[in-house]
């Protein structure tokens, strides 16, 4: 009898200890889950000033890459257009004004060493020599602008770029929403009578 009643204790106390084992394991594991799902979270990355710098470093190696690779279209393309076409425009007048900034120069050289006298045949051999400076001083700094305006096309084609690719990825469809609708408007008040013209309404929501 006595070894059946200690045989029951026994049991009893070993069913208590598995039971509670259970229990602290299963906690241990819904702790460990925790703290996996919060070491998943993603920094922020910011993805548009990413692809700002990326387009600004190609625009800086090759003028007109950055817009290009930011998705060519029309709109882009016309740009790039516009970039070249204004590096050739500049590329022409500076060639045209180096010509004329050399003439002047020659003529002044010969003059310098044939006693104001200007070479046989010239165009300039009336003009006095004071005018000729001028000239000559007129086209070099016309040439200096022109390379001011080399260095003002690549930096704002190295901006645009930019400027392009941040708003590219730039999404304000969380942020503001924009309604436009027809409304009547009034224009004016005269003897009491309101007069109402056609217009439409933008409503900007944040």
């Amino acid at each position: 009898m006595h070894k059946i009643l200690l045989l029951s204790v026994f049991l009893f106390f070993a069913a208590f200890a598995a039971r509670a084992q259970q229990k602290l394991t299963s906690k241990k594991d819904s702790a460990t889950l925790e703290v996996t799902t919060t070491d998943t979270v993603k920094p922020y990355v910011n993805v548009g000033k990413i692809a700002g710098r990326r387009a600004a470093i190609r625009s800086a190696m090759l003028p007109g890459l950055g817009q290009i690779r930011n998705g060519l279209n029309i709109y882009r393309g016309l740009k790039v257009a516009g970039i070249y076409t204004g590096a050739t425009l500049l590329t022409i007048s500076y060639m045209d004004n180096t010509k004329q900034y050399n003439i002047f120069a020659d003529e002044l050289e010969y003059r310098a060493t044939h006693g104001d006298k200007s070479p046989e045949g010239s165009p300039y051999a009336n003009s006095p020599t004071d005018r000729l400076i001028l000239a000559k001083d007129t086209y070099r700094r016309n040439k200096q602008v022109i390379i001011f305006s080399y260095v003002g096309l690549y930096l704002l084609n190295i901006v645009e770029a930019y400027i392009d690719a941040r708003l590219a990825n730039f999404d304000v469809g969380d942020v503001a929403r924009i309604k436009i609708r027809p409304d009547l408007m009034n224009s004016n008040q005269m003897y009491g009578f309101n007069s109402f013209a056609p217009g439409m309404k933008i409503a900007i929501t944040f």
